[in-house]
């Protein structure tokens, strides 16, 4: 199972899309504090979020709750748009952690030097990023067709 984490996010629609996303796909979410919206029922009914009940998901109070749990700091992957390395050079495993910035300005780089692995997504210079819920998309896209691949 991907482990999909949003570090402070922002719009409450982007992560509505990206929880069904991750129902769909049988990934887990990590959202970290502060939110820019309350999760609540009202909120989750106006958005038509139904499936939220089942949906795996995890709130950490702050980035150091999160990071003290992760088995295993080498399968952190960030997602930036100032990397080098594309997402499709990347070789994706079961239980990867895929983490993405506040949707305004991304990750800071306080927490970007926590962590070695840095990720982008190729787009063409007439834009400054994609929408979080697409990033994501594309994203475990590409690493759940890897490890589909390496389940044969």
């Amino acid at each position: 199972m991907l482990n999909v984490v949003l570090v402070e996010p922002e719009i409450p629609n982007n992560t509505g899309n990206i929880g069904r996303l991750c129902v769909g796909t049988e990934s887990r979410l990590h959202l970290i504090h502060p939110f820019g919206f309350v999760i609540n029922d009202k909120n989750l009914k106006r958005s038509g979020l139904d499936y939220w009940v089942h949906l795996d998901v995890t709130e950490y109070q702050n980035v150091d709750e999160w990071v003290a749990q992760i088995p295993d700091h080498s399968r952190v992957f960030l997602m930036s748009s100032h990397s080098e390395k594309s997402y499709l050079e990347n070789e994706f495993q079961d239980g990867d952690w895929l983490v993405f910035g506040k949707e305004s300005v991304g990750l800071s780089k306080e927490f970007m030097a926590r962590f070695e692995n840095h990720l982008t997504i190729p787009m063409s210079p007439l834009i400054r990023s994609f929408n979080i819920a697409n990033s994501v998309a594309f994203v475990v896209g590409e690493a759940k067709r890897q490890i589909a691949l390496k389940r044969g």
